[in-house]
């Protein structure tokens, strides 16, 4: 395992505008390449848009929706990876050959799609059905795992992507600034945005609060650091239908620690070189090698008492 250069992106997505997307995907894939990296991972749902597919009907979700691999926004992405020697991950609605529907996030080189996830836990559509499997594949000698958004705040997603060797996990988000039942949790005001320039400093007030950044950070370090895992979180910024998301992308090493973040209140990527030896200095490797299963695998596998059950899929479910 060598070093490897990964980036993340975070850019203002255009409602079911695929063209225009791809235009910034393939923008910022060039710019990663120049930059050195490998790798570029884009937002959930970067391709089509997200938020406002709550709106949208069955008939309307399979219009906007594409096959894996043969739709034309992923062949558009492979000449994207082809044309700059790059690995892309981004999101999109998937249909498959019985109308399914599903939330996927797809890793794409100029050969072909390497992996596809769907998500777990989806709820912007309730015509959205869940996957039902986990996703680890290699790149470039490393090993990654996928999982989107809600996923990750299920923390026995990301530790059973962990046990099945996953050394990085990319985290795409459309995310924060939403209302919730957590303290200090709500909308973030869109004129703002449109003021960003005479005003950066209120924006930034909401944007790095508990609204925002504050709420992030009292779980997503906590992920790469119990698992001694990289997380490559990527998230939107701007407008997203009618909410505004405060971006952030950022990559954590195995430590906590942030690397890198995308700060400015504009379309932006940052990337890191991951390096290998991290992965067995980091406290996650040894809390893993110290586990005691016995004492908790019949207690983890148990089925959901009904006094246990809570309502999470609705459409303003963030934490």
């Amino acid at each position: 395992m060598e070093n490897l250069k990964i980036a993340t992106v975070q850019f203002e997505h255009k409602s079911a505008d695929k063209a225009y997307n791809l235009a910034m995907i393939e923008k910022f894939t060039a710019l990663a390449a120049a930059d050195g990296a490998k790798v570029v991972a884009f937002h959930e749902c970067s391709v089509t848009g997200y938020t406002f597919a709550r709106k949208l009907n069955r008939e309307q979700m399979l219009d906007l929706a594409e096959p894996i691999p043969s739709g034309p926004s992923i062949i558009r992405l492979r000449e994207i990876a082809a044309a700059n020697n790059m690995v892309i991950l981004a999101g999109l609605f998937e249909k498959d050959d019985n109308e399914n529907l599903y939330k996927a996030y797809i890793c794409v080189d100029g050969n072909g799609v390497v992996a596809k996830f769907r998500k777990l836990h989806p709820f912007i559509n309730p015509h959205l059905l869940p996957g039902n499997e986990y996703c680890v594949f290699d790149l470039f000698g490393w090993k990654c795992g996928i999982l989107i958004c809600y996923d990750n705040n299920i923390i026995e997603n990301v530790r059973a992507t962990r046990l099945l060797g996953a050394n990085i996990i990319f985290m795409p988000h459309v995310t924060m600034c939403t209302p919730s039942t957590r303290p200090g949790a709500g909308f973030v005001d869109a004129r703002l945005w449109d003021n960003r320039i005479a005003d950066p400093t209120s924006l930034r007030i909401e944007f790095e609060g508990m609204k925002g950044r504050d709420w992030l950070m009292k779980w997503l370090p906590a992920r790469a650091y119990d698992n001694g895992i990289y997380c490559v979180f990527a998230n939107p910024i701007g407008m997203d239908d009618d909410q505004l998301k405060n971006g952030h992308s950022m990559i954590i090493d195995p430590f906590g620690d942030i690397l890198a973040e995308c700060t400015e209140l504009n379309d932006q990527f940052v990337s890191v070189v991951f390096t290998p030896e991290k992965l067995g200095q980091a406290g996650g490797y040894r809390y893993i090698e110290a586990r005691r299963p016995e004492l908790y695998r019949d207690i983890i596998g148990q089925d959901h008492q009904s006094a246990q059950k809570v309502s999470w899929l609705n459409e303003n479910s963030q934490s």
